[in-house]
């Protein structure tokens, strides 16, 4: 048989030139598609880069390269199919199509369609990445939140956009009554996913409002921490033991939520006890000198108070309260300190001496312990604060 024959040789209804023409063309698509999809994506570059700036040539490649080589290893089989006498359009399928053309045939679709899908995911990363490097510029925590955010939406709207595409062209299904038929069925759904759909609409309550934003420390019920995410459904939160925790959105804005990063200042407040052999000279100078420490000190609200509101059996006491006009917990730590350090001294200046709270208990018993207020204890640098 000459090569000539063997070219028209038909093997299952289909010249074995045909296959190879089939077979050359997927191998160029193999060895070429990576080449071809680089080629075209520095075409692309050219245009996205007067809008993407700020987002490097290379950044752009490894985001497009990969999804558009894959959709162009399926063109490639799609042109490959063409030449052969096989179907690749759904009109083309009929009652005498094998079970298994019809089934390579859906796969291949669904395929298609997952790659193109893949492209435009891939872009919506590529707008969130051009707008966070314009936000570099320009630093706002709602930017930073609200484009994951819209990032995560828009590719949801994508997903079921695909998934629409595939009932309607590979199952043929006719995706407006389906849709309609879905109005019937919605109330099941709506109960059945009613959590859900409450914490989705407690999300845009979250962005609209603006409770809180991403990189804020706040207070929710029981939970202490900075808000890492807000995403559709939870909100992640970072305790001050360093444990990652997701909260629902429904909780964040159903209970008191306390934002601790919009407080102007930090409140301390505590009682400082003086044994009952302080006279009023001293007590009078230990105010005096605590006020204007107080007072003075660079991070100090004015509303300062250091009263004398409290005599008992066993203490003189010395309200104490002022705000530090800090955003900082350890700033507020070390300007405590330094007061601390300043009342100290003052004390010790006049001669006056802290309650010592373990000898009143041993010699006053349950009783004189019972009436006790909170106070400074000289033993191991301790003392007793409420502070907000």
């Amino acid at each position: 048989m000459s090569p000539f024959e063997i070219l028209h040789y038909q093997l299952l209804g289909i010249q074995v030139q045909e296959y190879l023409i089939a077979a050359a063309i997927l191998v160029a698509g193999l060895v070429f598609k990576n080449l071809v999809s680089r080629l075209l994506t520095k075409v692309l570059f050219r245009f996205f880069k007067k809008v993407g700036e700020g987002v490097t040539e290379q950044q752009f490649h490894e985001l497009l390269i990969k999804p558009i080589s894959v959709v162009i290893f399926f063109i490639t089989i799609f042109i490959a199919y063409s030449v052969l006498d096989i179907p690749v359009r759904s009109s083309e399928l009929g009652r005498d199509t094998p079970w298994f053309a019809k089934l390579a045939f859906r796969v291949y679709q669904i395929a298609f369609i997952a790659g193109v899908t893949w492209i435009f995911l891939r872009m919506i990363d590529l707008a969130v990445l051009v707008f966070m490097k314009r936000a570099l510029r320009d630093p706002s925590r709602l930017t930073n939140q609200l484009v994951p955010f819209a990032r995560d939406l828009i590719k949801l709207f994508v997903g079921i956009i695909a998934f629409l595409v595939v009932l309607g062209r590979v199952f043929s299904i006719d995706v407006t009554a389906l849709v309609g038929g879905l109005g019937i069925g919605g109330l099941a759904v709506a109960f059945a996913a009613k959590e859900s759909l409450e914490n989705l609409l407690a999300s845009f309550t979250i962005f609209l409002d603006r409770p809180f934003e991403v990189g804020d420390l706040v207070s929710v019920g029981d939970l202490t921490g900075t808000v890492e995410k807000i995403g559709f459904r939870s909100t992640r939160i970072r305790t001050v033991e360093k444990s990652y925790v997701t909260v629902p959105n429904k909780s964040m804005i159903d209970k008191p939520l306390d934002n601790l990063s919009r407080r102007t200042s930090r409140r301390v407040f505590f009682m400082m006890s003086l044994t009952q052999m302080t006279t009023s000279t001293q007590l009078h100078r230990i105010i005096e000198l605590v006020h204007k420490a107080i007072v003075e000190h660079r991070l100090i609200e004015p509303d300062v108070q250091v009263k004398f509101t409290s005599l008992t059996s066993n203490s003189k006491d010395v309200r104490v309260q002022y705000y530090v006009r800090t955003d900082s917990y350890d700033e507020y730590l070390d300007v405590m300190e330094e007061i601390n350090f300043k009342i100290v001294s003052a004390v010790e200046e006049v001669g006056a001496d802290f309650v010592d709270t373990t000898m009143t208990r041993l010699s006053g018993g349950a009783g004189a312990a019972s009436d006790l207020p909170k106070s400074l204890q000289p033993q191991g640098g301790g003392q007793s604060i409420a502070s907000s």
